[in-house]
């Protein structure tokens, strides 16, 4: 009897040890709506045409901040969304593995790496942000609270620059329910308004959930 005890005990350990490893490898921007919620955060949006990009520089919108100890808001993300992540004494990846849901490729050197706001700083300034304090645009640029940052292959978060789901999408049409759904969500919390052409794209992608 104490050798199946222990046996069951052994295997429910294994269980638990592969769920908590397939958590860490899974990991994902906190926050991500259900698709009824993120269906009406979007119809409460206000639609109009983006604003000028006068007076836009990144540097209005403060990043990378200090988060925890050595640790940037790009380091934070980076250990949130690899898995095996090893760092060194001053909070940089040494190694570790990343997968990046925009295009499907998995990486093993950080700097193939770039954390993507998944609304743009640029775009976010078309559609309100150029009326934020600094300490906003700040909070914005570096918001580990809702889905806004997210690690994914470099020169796919280039290609994408400034656009919204109007003219860019990830390549992975797997991907475009979850995208969606981040895309309103942030715009939702942050009071950002939505274009027609972005509203009507942002529709078309959330009936792939």
């Amino acid at each position: 009897m104490s050798k199946t005890r222990t046996l069951i005990g052994s295997l429910f350990l294994s269980v638990a040890l592969v769920v908590g490893l397939a958590g860490v490898a899974s990991a994902t921007p906190p926050a991500i709506p259900s698709e009824s919620t993120a269906r009406a955060e979007l119809a409460a949006l206000t639609v109009a045409a983006d604003g000028s990009m006068t007076g836009y520089s990144r540097d209005l919108f403060p990043h990378w901040i200090t988060i925890s100890g050595s640790c940037n808001t790009r380091e934070t993300v980076l250990k949130r969304d690899g898995s095996g992540v090893v760092t060194d004494s001053s909070c940089a990846a040494t190694s570790g593995s990343w997968y990046s849901p925009y295009d499907g490729a998995t990486w093993y050197n950080a700097s193939d790496i770039d954390i993507d706001h998944v609304v743009p700083l640029a775009a976010a300034w078309r559609s309100g942000a150029n009326t934020w304090t600094t300490s906003k645009r700040q909070a914005f640029a570096n918001d580990l609270s809702y889905p806004q940052l997210i690690a994914v292959t470099d020169n796919v978060n280039q290609a994408k620059g400034d656009q919204t789901p109007a003219t860019w999408k990830p390549s992975r049409t797997a991907y475009w329910c979850t995208y969606a759904k981040m895309w309103t969500h942030v715009k939702y919390k942050y009071a950002l308004r939505v274009n027609s052409a972005e509203k009507s794209a942002l529709l078309s992608m959330l009936n792939y959930c």
